[in-house]
């Protein structure tokens, strides 16, 4: 497992719990908007060893590890990793775009995933003008699927840039995941460390149109958030 950062304590990454944030290295997407581009490549920042001396320390303080990216499941070795975090009693959150639906699968089916939080980044049809690269549409498909009929607690959400995505493409969105238990549409925040410079000088929507898009997700999921 190749690990790019740390965060030692959240409270509002899961719901409920005091969480520490873990961050793989590697992502096989290349989203204009990503807030961590360092995190595409597969470069070490600190040891597995380092991350889980941490965790022994953290015992009785922390309630959970969301385990997060680049992309986690890009790497072979994610099962054991998760493994050993689960054998200290924490609970896992995995953060996921659901390009690897087979590892998800293979996490949930042996019990070590609490919770998940699936990004979706677009219509299907869409996906490509978001993340700048190809993408297998049935796999996103199918880790919706099994999120919403087998995933033990979950969230989808959506990143929303002005100019990106409009009302239409949150319902075909909500379409996608007519039914789920609950979606968050995240206000886009520019930064100076974007992968693509240019996104520099572009904000989310106005929050009427935030409510707007809401709204249109409400019609189809349990519950529909901004943040």
């Amino acid at each position: 497992m190749i690990l790019g950062g740390l965060q030692k304590t959240t409270l509002i990454d899961y719901p409920g719990k005091i969480a520490a944030i873990v961050f793989t290295a590697g992502c096989n997407f290349n989203c204009h908007y990503c807030y961590n581009p360092e995190l595409r490549s597969f470069s070490p920042n600190f040891s597995v060893e380092e991350f889980f001396k941490f965790l022994d320390r953290r015992k009785g303080q922390l309630d959970a590890v969301t385990v997060t990216g680049g992309e986690p499941t890009v790497h072979a070795d994610l099962f054991d990793f998760i493994s050993e975090i689960k054998k200290r009693d924490f609970f896992v959150k995995l953060d996921t775009q659901g390009s690897n639906p087979a590892a998800v699968r293979k996490l949930v089916e042996n019990n070590l995933i609490d919770y998940i939080a699936m990004d979706i980044k677009a219509p299907l049809l869409r996906y490509f003008d978001v993340i700048n690269c190809p993408v297998n549409n049935a796999a996103i498909s199918e880790s919706i699927e099994f999120v919403m009929a087998h995933a033990p607690d979950y969230e989808f959400r959506t990143t929303v840039v002005e100019g990106q995505l409009g009302v239409d493409d949150i319902e075909e969105i909500g379409k996608l995941i007519h039914g789920a238990k609950r979606h968050y549409l995240q206000k886009f925040v520019a930064n100076n460390n974007l992968n693509d410079p240019t996104y520099s000088s572009f904000h989310a929507p106005s929050e009427i149109v935030m409510e707007e898009m809401r709204a249109t997700m409400a019609r189809h999921v349990g519950e529909a958030f901004v943040r």
